[in-house]
Formats: structure tokens, C-alpha cells, sequence
């Protein structure tokens, strides 16, 4: 009997990955590994095995991997630190001897200019040094990122960036839990790095232009400098280190940073990645 172990459960990637894996998969033999288990009372009532797994405390984790035999570990969101955090669930994996670790990753991580790459880098490395049968999810950015401000954008009229004319290739978090799910479900994936992006990219004026036209008002996009953004960023209440990350991710996706056209999460996923139209659609 397999068991699959999700670390970072409670959150918004984990429960869909969780979700997409009990179709097919008996809720016995899943694990969510979350800090804390009070938050995930709702994946216990459906049969989900809960166990606590602190990246801060090391000691939780040999307990939350035993008898695990695949392993998805999905990225911390602290702004910083994240590579002591994910190394602690490496070693406590090849201690418990997982036969697959899969690790969500940057779009383009060995590449990439912004500073959020850093620690997916160095997380990568550290995977590649453990010898771990392990596979690379390198997501590209969440569609549900563009979609957090969008309260303000349809009361002031505009979304801001500093992303210029670059392209993103978002996708939903549902389209990168199914591939997490599909790797961790079948075989010969070890050793792979996949580039997951959606099939259809988009400027951040093409955004502006599509909210336009299903909220049937007028929408622009205002790019801005990166000290510019990251200011408006930390004025609408973001912490001023994370404002700064964002602002250069932006500048990043300037330099294409968070585009790439292989169509690589569609064909793992086995379906056309879900549309902007749709997602605007089912946001607004």
C-alpha cells in the first residue's frame, strides 16, 4: 500500500492537491502533514490521515514521514528562510526513505532574475545533493495572484504593476494540483523537471482588457516603476519585504521571466489548461 504524504496541507495548494487525489486514491492512505492539526479537521472528517509536520521544528517531521512513500513538498511561504525550512523535510525524507520526493518549484527557477527564485534554487540543490528519487514542479505564477486585488481594481478602475509589456503564463492553482496529484499517482517522473504554465499567455493590459470586458466597465493598466509599485504595494497594507518581492517579480516577468509556451501542465494534466476568459468569469 502506497502512502502519500502532503506537506503544507491546510493551505489553498495542498487542500486542492488533496482534493484531486481522493478520487482515486482512499483517504487512508493520504497524509496531511500541516503545522498545525487544529486547521485540518475538515481533510480528518473525510478520512485523511493528519499529522503534524512543523518546517520550524525538525523533530515533528520523522513521525509525520513515517511509512510515507511519496512525498509532495510544497514550498514554504515564509518571504525568507525557506531553504532551512524545506531542508529539514529533506533530510527527515531520505531518513524515512521516500521512494519519490516531488517539489514545487519557480517557473524557470535555474534561470530566473527575481529574487523569489533564490531559495527554489538553492531548495533544488539541496534535492539534487540528498539523492532523492525526486521530480521538480517548477509552477509558474498563480493565476489567483492577479485576481487578489481585484475589489480594488473594479472600484479605482485599473490594475498597477511593473511588469511593462511582459507576458505571464498563470494558471490556476486547481491546473497545478493536478499535476502534482498525476505525478505523484504515476510513475517514471524521477529525475524530470517540468516548466508548468498555462497554455495562453497574457499581458497584465490584456488582464485589464478581459476584466473589462466581462465586468462591462472600463478597466486600464497603470505600469508603474518598481520602487513605485512595491510603495503602492506597502500602502495597501502588505509588509514592505514582501511588497519588495512582488515589485521584482514584476520586473522579472518584464524580462519573461514568468512566460514559457512547452504547453508541458496541459499535456501532464491531460486537458487544456483552464482559460482567462473562465477564470475572470468565475471571479467576478
Amino acid at each position: 500500500m502506497t502512502m502519500y504524504a502532503i506537506t503544507g496541507a491546510s493551505g489553498q495548494l495542498g487542500r486542492l492537491v488533496i482534493e484531486t487525489l481522493l478520487k482515486s486514491v482512499p483517504a487512508g492512505q493520504i497524509i496531511a502533514a500541516v503545522r498545525n492539526p487544529a486547521k485540518a479537521q475538515d481533510l480528518a472528517a473525510l478520512g485523511v490521515v493528519v499529522r503534524e509536520a512543523d518546517y520550524d521544528r525538525p523533530e515533528t517531521l520523522p513521525a509525520a514521514l513515517n511509512g510515507v512513500k511519496k512525498l509532495l513538498l510544497i514550498s514554504s511561504t515564509e518571504i525568507s528562510g525557506r531553504t532551512t525550512q524545506h531542508r529539514a523535510v529533506i533530510d527527515a525524507a531520505r531518513a524515512a526513505g521516500v521512494s519519490l520526493l516531488a517539489y514545487t518549484s519557480m517557473l524557470h527557477a535555474d534561470t530566473s532574475p527575481a529574487q523569489l527564485a533564490i531559495e527554489h534554487r538553492q531548495t533544488e540543490e539541496a534535492i539534487a545533493a540528498s539523492g532523492l528519487p525526486a521530480v521538480i514542479l517548477r509552477n509558474g505564477w498563480y493565476m489567483e495572484n492577479h485576481l487578489m486585488a481585484l475589489p480594488a481594481v473594479l472600484e479605482h478602475g485599473a490594475f498597477i504593476g511593473a511588469a511593462k509589456e511582459g507576458r505571464f503564463s498563470s494558471a490556476t492553482r486547481r491546473d497545478y494540483a493536478e499535476a502534482a496529484a498525476r505525478v505523484l499517482k504515476t510513475d517514471d517522473h524521477v529525475g524530470k523537471i517540468y516548466e508548468l504554465a498555462a497554455d495562453e499567455a497574457f499581458t497584465l493590459a490584456d488582464l485589464a482588457a478581459t476584466v473589462s470586458k466581462h465586468a462591462a466597465r472600463t478597466i486600464v493598466y497603470n505600469d508603474l516603476s518598481e520602487d513605485g509599485y512595491a510603495r503602492a504595494l506597502e500602502d495597501a497594507g502588505l509588509p514592505a519585504p514582501f511588497a519588495t518581492l512582488l515589485a521584482d517579480a514584476d520586473v522579472a516577468a518584464s524580462q519573461g521571466a514568468l512566460f514559457d509556451d512547452s504547453h508541458t501542465l496541459s499535456r501532464l494534466i491531460g486537458h487544456p489548461t483552464t482559460p482567462l476568459d473562465t477564470v475572470i468569469t468565475t471571479a467576478l
